[in-house]
């Protein structure tokens, strides 16, 4: 039921992080209107992020869950044109630094396919600097803070040749109304990730990857072929399939296995599951980091914490 999926929200990913977000959630979960219009809409178009973003895109409000509630129910359709066409493109650097032990851990250089990579700024890891509590690995563009718990963080970012992203709708960091999207997919109060979603705008602004329109099962091998020889070939995701149907998705592991070179994902556990997983350390949403089928870690989606056990 979409309120279940809104009162989830609330609890597991806006709970001490968004105030503001955790508030509507819980506010949209009790309301029987707004909910009977996002009934009309396909089940992934009903996303609590999805919603936000689109409401704060069009100006409305989403500090005051009654002053929102009315915004939705009197713009519902421009508000539902919204979620038809729009896609929570959440492109988070952070990421980054539950992905770096890994990257960094492989034969070096590498040539870096983010599958769903939206507008490409996880491409970057070797752009970006890390603080890992007192541990810092790197000097460039936005600093990217992860508590990092069972695992020795690199000795310097990992040596990218080639960067390319492969997404059903890629965005491009140059283009104002594409910034202004990822923009609005940021939380109200999470002005440090606004920050960084601009720093690291600019970091693909100065040196653009190549991005392809193209469907993860479909176009998958040309773009990887298009690797330069000599490199690490690393296909990655993160928080991507949840937007795939099932069966799409085992189509997508069964190529992606046939690949040379490695497999990164970073997912969900009901998404990409993986047999004998240890406890989660809370009941917070976490991601499963595995290389080539293997679970290493519990990761936050957002790339703040990561729980190392492989």
């Amino acid at each position: 039921m979409t309120g279940d999926v809104y009162r989830e929200f609330a609890e597991r990913e806006a709970r001490g992080v968004s105030p503001a977000y955790e508030r509507l959630a819980l506010a949209v979960a009790d309301d029987a209107e707004v909910l009977a219009l996002l009934g009309t809409v396909p089940p992934a178009r009903r996303q609590p992020n999805l919603l936000f973003a689109v409401v704060r895109s069009l100006g409305g409000p989403v500090d005051d869950p009654e002053a929102f509630a009315r915004y939705v129910v009197r713009r519902w359709a421009a508000v539902a044109a919204g979620l038809r066409v729009r896609a929570t493109q959440t492109n988070e650097a952070g990421r980054c630094a539950v992905l770096l032990p890994v990257l960094a851990a492989l034969p070096q250089p590498l040539a870096l396919l983010e599958v769903g990579a939206s507008a490409g700024l996880c491409l970057y890891p070797d752009r970006y600097s890390y603080r890992y509590g007192d541990v810092a690995v790197g000097s460039g563009g936005p600093v990217l803070e992860c508590a990092a718990a069972g695992v020795t963080p690199p000795a310097a970012p990992p040596r990218v040749v080639w960067r390319a992203g492969l997404d059903l709708n890629p965005l491009d960091v140059r283009r104002a109304a594409d910034l202004a999207w990822l923009e609005a997919l940021v939380w109200p109060e999470q002005v440090h990730r606004r920050d960084r979603l601009r720093a690291a705008a600019a970091v693909a602004a100065a040196d653009p990857p190549l991005l392809v329109r193209g469907d993860l099962v479909d176009d998958l091998p040309a773009l990887a072929a298009r690797a330069p020889a000599g490199a690490t070939l690393v296909v990655f995701h993160t928080s991507v399939l949840y937007q795939v149907p099932p069966a799409r998705r085992d189509a997508f592991a069964a190529v992606v296995r046939g690949l040379p070179g490695h497999w990164v994902a970073n997912e969900a556990a009901e998404v990409l599951p993986h047999p004998r997983l240890p406890e989660p350390p809370d009941r917070t949403l976490h991601n499963v980091l595995a290389l080539d089928g293997r679970p290493l870690a519990w990761t936050r989606p957002h790339g703040q914490g990561m729980s190392w056990f492989g």
